[in-house]
């Protein structure tokens, strides 16, 4: 990505969804929203699935990042 400064990438998510994310770390130690984001998918990372995406949960996510408009 062109956006590499410092180590890191910018994300860029739906307004509603970081509303969300906000209210969600209000009153925790995270001092912003990136901080918060990146312990989340820390977290996710370090966390083995034991199943594989199943094609239903693939078919799923595609369907959310489409609606989204993260794909075509």
């Amino acid at each position: 990505m062109s956006d590499l400064r410092d180590g890191q990438r910018p994300i860029h998510l739906p307004e509603e969804m970081a509303k969300a994310l906000e209210a969600r770390m209000h009153g925790s130690s995270f001092p912003d929203l990136d901080a918060y984001v990146a312990f989340i998918l820390a977290r996710l990372l370090d966390t083995p699935s034991k199943e594989p995406f199943s094609e239903e949960d693939e078919r799923r996510l595609r369907e959310r990042l489409r609606s989204l408009g993260y794909i075509d």
